[in-house]
């Protein structure tokens, strides 16, 4: 596509000039200057969308669903309304924001998601579905909402936020709807409703035949041959496709053997990759890995090595990428072989065969418009059919060779799959989306707050959605329930009929953390002169968050290891041992008061009780290890997942910064989130940095960037290097008080096994243990000295119970190679008396 002008709908308002076939001429000559022909389908869909009527784009992947997009925002900025666009997940929206904002320009383009809003009255937003959803339910018909573009609108099926994108159907009759998806099934009954709802005609525009056709193949050679051949055949690239992260690092692993790039691709992406930094040890292994042409693609990833793989294939330098059913969600891997080594996935609950949805979505992604002119879907057999196909061709036509033949059978609990499921799924149709109303306490709250008339529209959005009757009336007692309970609480009362909120409801609520207000009602009780303060309100923020299941299911398998091994030492006997080690669980601090204290706060907020406070222990317990971000991936063996991990330390970050009152903040408490902050920067900066950016208004850095610049000199923050520095500092304290002589030596051969152990020795002469409490974590434990230069000089005090303070160590800080390392350069230099 050619750089095209920004598309700007000004001339046509101020020639007076706004009808609809002005608005078709005007867009129609944009898209040919960036060089590009409007497909059939996406004629259709522009001209009905200037028609004034609503539009349900259900056409295959590579049909041009954005472009027809962009035409329903030029018209509504054309007619003067404000439109909203619509994503599942925050990555898309923000990377529709910046798209968006090269073709209408900044100014006329905002983003609201729970972490910032930015330009927040543009004509334009683009928001998740649960951001709409609340807005609709505050203003309904009267909301400022002109038009919604919903993109995957497949996710309306989803049962835990379908909800969200049933909403806005329900209750902006005045918006036009542009509902956008590949697999969306029949839509007759859900585009009659809304046109009865929104008064206008809805066209239904499916059935388009891909631009790009798609080959089927089912393969029983052993999938290595599979993957072998279609590199061949000029079949890549190939993006392998698994149902685990597990599987998908495993099988990339395995191809590593295999010739899959040519030198000369080896040698450009080592050349474009040479100044990339693979911080962490799964990045190490990425490395490697596509330095051989081969490419891993999952959710647990961290986003810049998410990023860098998708760009490096862009550049068609990754023949081979494995990775899961991710690529379904806008994810932006350009590829030319699906191949699935399924035709199962777990649920969540259960093992099940995927259905037609799920495999259209998948196997959708093969082939690129204006690159491939056909793509290629492959389905690898079971293994066990495979070994079967590989004994029947070594027996030949031989009878007694082939009678001899033990066929292997599925192992035990295999949900059955074949070439019979492969035929029948590219043959079925998309499942026609089921609804999946809900209603919450914060639904009705937002409702309530618009004031009179609000019992009418909770009645309607009960009674007038897409569920049964049955099903409605379910939705109805849940509803007279929450009321009851509201009305209980004070926060409802009937004057004159009407029901009126007793309460102020922020403008926003619903759109941020939603157990923020209980936190804030947290910070004002908790006391700063406390030693474990800032930590304790880091436990409150960490509370409110998701949880991230793949560091809480280790934390977990640890401590039940720890426990059994103390029961076993104890002689408790092994049928006692089991029962008890039910009954250990992942860390969760303060849960007794947090628990308490949300009974407390429900009984006069009762919508809080639609969520829960979920006590637990990642960033709290990464600081009082010490540890980095690496070494904490490392110790809990979640590698695959460190994503995951960033992206809650991330959560945490923004939550602390955002929801703590500056007045509550003390200096160790600031010390603590700067020091996030700056973990979270180093690790993969851009996750803060999008955020900043948008914030700030600064510009999305180019795409064809494939090294990111490095982070900031790790000691510019220099409130974050000191926790650095206290952390470095406090492992050995933590080593010291376990007599771990042969570590503390790892860290600091200088002086050796043998001086720590002569130091402890005389320190144990003196005193009983060596305490790592809050009090030995403090900074008055610590004295920094000499830092108006490049070399620190600082002094850690052990904390004895007696409370004499006469022990420690000296160390040295050098600032300059720390910023070369990523990472706080500490070298101890003395140990004993002070």
């Amino acid at each position: 596509m050619s750089v095209a002008p920004p598309l700007d709908p000004s001339a046509l308002r101020a020639a007076g000039a706004v009808t609809d076939d002005a608005i078709y001429e005007a867009f129609v000559t944009w898209v040919e200057e960036t060089g590009i022909s409007l497909y059939p389908a996406q004629d259709e869909a522009a001209i009905e969308l200037m028609s004034g009527n609503n539009v349900i784009l259900s056409t295959p992947t590579g049909t041009g669903k954005s472009l027809v997009a962009i035409a329903a925002h030029f018209t509504a900025m054309a007619r003067g309304q404000r439109t909203f666009y619509t994503a599942p997940i925050k990555a898309l929206v923000s990377e529709k924001f910046f798209a968006l904002v090269d073709i209408f320009g900044a100014e006329n383009v905002g983003m609201v998601t729970g972490d910032a809003s930015v330009n927040g009255d543009a004509p334009i937003i683009c928001c998740t579905a649960e951001i709409l959803a609340n807005i609709a339910l505050r203003g309904g018909d009267e909301a400022p909402v002109g038009q919604v573009v919903m993109d995957e609108f497949h996710f309306y099926g989803d049962p835990d936020r379908g909800w969200a994108w049933q909403v806005p159907l329900l209750t902006l009759p005045q918006a036009q709807f542009l509902l956008l998806s590949a697999t969306l099934g029949d839509v007759t009954e859900l585009a009659a409703d809304l046109s009865r709802r929104t008064g206008r005609d809805t066209a239904e525009v499916t059935g388009v035949e891909r631009p790009v056709p798609l080959h089927y193949f089912y393969e029983t050679t052993p999938i290595h041959e599979t993957i072998e051949e279609l590199l061949q055949t000029n079949q890549a690239p190939v993006y392998v496709v698994h149902f685990s992260q597990a599987a998908a690092m495993e099988r990339a692993q395995a191809l590593s053997s295999a010739k899959i790039a040519t030198r000369e691709q080896r040698d450009e992406i080592s050349d474009l990759i040479g100044g990339f930094r693979f911080t962490t040890a799964f990045g190490k292994t990425l490395g490697r890995l596509l330095r051989l042409g081969i490419g891993v693609h999952h959710a647990g990833m961290l986003p810049k090595y998410r990023r860098l793989v998708e760009q490096l294939a862009q550049r068609g330098l990754l023949r081979v990428i494995c990775g899961t059913d991710t690529l379904g969600v806008g994810i932006n891997v350009p590829i030319r072989t699906v191949l699935l080594t399924a035709l199962t996935k777990f649920d969540g609950t259960r093992m099940r065969q995927l259905n037609a949805r799920e495999f259209h979505q998948i196997a959708g992604r093969a082939g690129r418009a204006g690159y491939d002119t056909a793509g290629t879907v492959v389905a690898q057999a079971p293994e066990h059919e495979t070994e079967n196909a590989a004994a029947l061709k070594k027996a030949g036509d031989d009878p007694k060779k082939q009678k001899k033949i033990v066929r292997k059978k599925a192992p035990a609990g295999f949900v059955s799959w074949g070439e019979p499921s492969f035929q029948k799924l590219i043959a079925s149709e998309p499942e026609p989306l089921t609804s999946h109303m809900q209603i919450t306490a914060g639904m009705l709250l937002n409702i309530l707050a618009r004031g009179d008339g609000a019992l009418d529209t909770v009645r309607k959005l009960v009674f007038d959605n897409h569920e049964s009757r049955s099903r409605q009336f379910e939705l109805a007692r849940r509803a007279l329930g929450i009321y009851r309970t509201l009305r209980d609480a004070g926060v409802v009362e009937v004057v004159d009929g009407h029901v009126r909120l007793r309460v102020d409801v922020q403008a926003n609520f619903a759109l941020n953390q939603p157990l923020s207000p209980y936190a804030l009602a947290m910070f004002s009780v908790m006391s700063p002169d406390d030693a474990g303060y800032a930590l304790d309100m880091i436990s409150v923020v960490e509370a409110t968050l998701d949880d991230p299941r793949a560091v809480l299911s280790q934390q977990e398998f640890l401590a039940r290891g720890e426990a059994i091994g103390a029961m076993k030492a104890e002689g408790i006997e092994y049928d006692e041992r089991m029962e008890l080690v039910e009954q250990v669980t992942y860390p969760k601090p303060l849960e007794e008061l947090l628990t308490a204290t949300f009974e407390t706060f429900a009984a006069a907020q009762p919508w809080i009780r639609d969520f829960e406070v979920r006590p637990k222990s990642v960033v709290r317990d990464m600081y009082e290890r010490a540890m980095s971000f690496g070494e904490y991936v490392a110790f809990y063996k979640i590698a695959r997942s460190e994503g995951v991990v960033l992206r809650y330390l991330s959560d945490a970050y923004r939550a602390a910064r955002q929801t703590i009152p500056d007045e509550l903040k003390t200096d160790e408490l600031h010390d603590l989130i700067e020091w996030l902050g700056e973990l979270v920067r180093q690790v993969d900066s851009s996750l803060l940095d999008e955020w900043e950016e948008l914030v700030s208004g600064v510009e999305n850095p180019a795409d064809d960037v494939v090294v990111p610049p490095a982070p900031r000199r790790l000691t510019t923050n220099t409130r974050a290097f000191r926790v650095l520095v206290r952390n470095e500092l406090f492992r050995r304290v933590q080593l010291a008080a376990r007599e771990d002589v042969d570590a503390l030596a790892e860290l600091d051969p200088g002086i050796g096994a043998d001086g720590w152990d002569d130091a402890l020795d005389g320190y144990f002469a003196e005193h009983d243990e060596i305490l790592t409490d809050a009090d030995a974590r403090s900074n008055a434990m610590l004295v920094f000295e000499g830092t108006d230069t490049r070399t620190w000089t600082v002094r850690q005090i052990l904390h004895d119970p007696a409370g004499d303070h006469d022990w420690g160590f000296t160390a040295t800080v050098d600032l300059d190679a720390s910023d070369e390392a990523g990472a706080a350069v500490v070298t101890v230099i003395s140990v004993g008396q002070l």
